[in-house]
Formats: C-alpha cells, sequence, structure tokens
C-alpha cells in the first residue's frame, strides 16, 4: 500500500493555509495513483488510488470550514463519486483473491502440499464458476471507473481541487 505523502504545514499559518497545503498534497496522492487503475492483473492500483481518494475526501471533510461552501460541496461529490467507483471495483478484486484462495491451488500455496485442505470436485467446480461470476462483475465495474479515471476528467478533477485550494488563501 502507498504511504501518505508527509505534508509539512506551518503551525502559525491560518487555518484556511494549511487547509490548501494538506487538500494540495491529498490530491496529487490520488491524481499519482491514477496510472494504471484499470489493469485488472495489479489490483494493488485501484487498492492504493482508493485509499488515497478516502485520506482527501477526510481532509475536505475535516477542513469544510476553509473553503467557499459550493466550491467545496461540488469538489467532495466528485471525490466521493470517484471513491464509490474504486470502491465498486476494490470489492470485487478482494472477493475474488479470498475465493482463489480456498481453491486447491490456493490452498497449496496457503498451506502447503500434501494438506487436507483439498476441496471435492464439485465444490472446485462451484466456486471457479462463483469466481468467473465475480471477475465478469470485476470487468463490468472496471468499465464503470473508466470514465472516472479518464485523462480528462481526472485533469477536471484537479483543476476544480486547485481552485478550492487556491479560494481557501
Amino acid at each position: 500500500m502507498a504511504r501518505a505523502r508527509e505534508v509539512e504545514l506551518d503551525c502559525d499559518a491560518p487555518f484556511a493555509v494549511t487547509a490548501a497545503r494538506v487538500v494540495e498534497v491529498r490530491s496529487a496522492e490520488v491524481l499519482e495513483n491514477a496510472e494504471g487503475v484499470l489493469d485488472l492483473d495489479d489490483v494493488e492500483r485501484v487498492h492504493d488510488m482508493r485509499v488515497a481518494t478516502r485520506r482527501l475526501r477526510a481532509a475536505l471533510e475535516i477542513f469544510a470550514a476553509a473553503f467557499p461552501r459550493k466550491r467545496h460541496r461540488k469538489a467532495l461529490k466528485k471525490v466521493k463519486a470517484l471513491a464509490d467507483a474504486l470502491g465498486a471495483r476494490r470489492d470485487l478484486d478482494v472477493e475474488i483473491e479470498l475465493l482463489e484462495s480456498l481453491t486447491a491451488d490456493g490452498c497449496n500455496a496457503l498451506f502447503g502440499h500434501g494438506t487436507n485442505n483439498a476441496l471435492h470436485p464439485g465444490e472446485e467446480a462451484a466456486l471457479a464458476a462463483l469466481i468467473d461470476e465475480l471477475r465478469t462483475a470485476q470487468r463490468r465495474a472496471n468499465d464503470d471507473l473508466a470514465p472516472f479515471v479518464a485523462a480528462k476528467r481526472l485533469k477536471k478533477l484537479r483543476r476544480k481541487l486547485k481552485k478550492l485550494a487556491e479560494a481557501a488563501r
């Protein structure tokens, strides 16, 4: 998981200046994590961007009083929508990972060969079918996420968050 960037703050700075700085740093984290987020073979990218989005959302909520109300509300709405799309995809990633750990290959990897953790043939087939269904849902969630992480939309979000931070100063 990507670590949160440290935010250098001046304890003597006004609240609004601090708010702007935190939002700038957390915004940059979100945007940095956007690269490759639609890659279904590297699910950690979605996780990292989702965590960064949650950090940004928390900062926006904590520092709400520092920003113009209407501009803040619109920015927070965009960040929440992105977080929801990332969350829908991430939930499926986690479910698939868990179920794959229950397959014979997953059990062997977890517990070593020769254990008594093998599934019965019918169970293995049912599990495989469930994983296939989840993979289909994962692809759909990825398709739903794609517009949120499109370059044009991220550029608009960057601009909106930059203007929000500038308005606080």
